[in-house]
């Protein structure tokens, strides 16, 4: 924190140059990083929605070997309150789960079952993710 904090104090004006940061740990930030001339905004990204969710399924599947009986809507409302990385992390998983049975097509249970596996391994998507400009 100390290098990071030196090196932003020896920043030469070089005219329209931004920093972005992001952390999904606000809570461990030292003030003084937040201090105007520095990191002086603060953007908030909340997890999404429902169809926020339905639509990152959408996205991290289109290259995946379907069943028919994939429901996209119902796991996005089954995944309450999942971010963007759970949902990533899930349909990862249900491929996972896929191979080790010798099959080509992710099942609607491949997906159930990964969300549950997701959820036992921790809280470490439950923060809400902020970048700072």
């Amino acid at each position: 924190m100390m290098q990071l904090l030196s090196e932003m104090d020896g920043f030469e004006d070089r005219g329209e140059v931004r920093i972005i940061a992001a952390t999904n740990r606000f809570d461990m930030l030292d003030r003084a990083i937040l201090r105007p001339g520095r990191f002086d905004r603060l953007i908030e990204v909340p997890k999404p929605d429902e169809e926020g969710r339905e639509q990152i399924f959408r996205i991290h599947t289109r290259e995946m070997n379907l069943a028919d009986d994939i429901g996209f809507e119902e796991l996005a409302a089954e995944t309450g309150e999942a971010s963007g990385a759970d949902v990533k992390a899930v349909t990862t998983e249900a491929g996972m789960f896929a191979i080790r049975d010798d099959r080509t097509e992710i099942r609607m249970e491949d997906l159930l079952e990964a969300w549950e596996k997701i959820q036992a391994e921790g809280d470490e998507g439950d923060e809400v993710s902020r970048t700072f400009a």
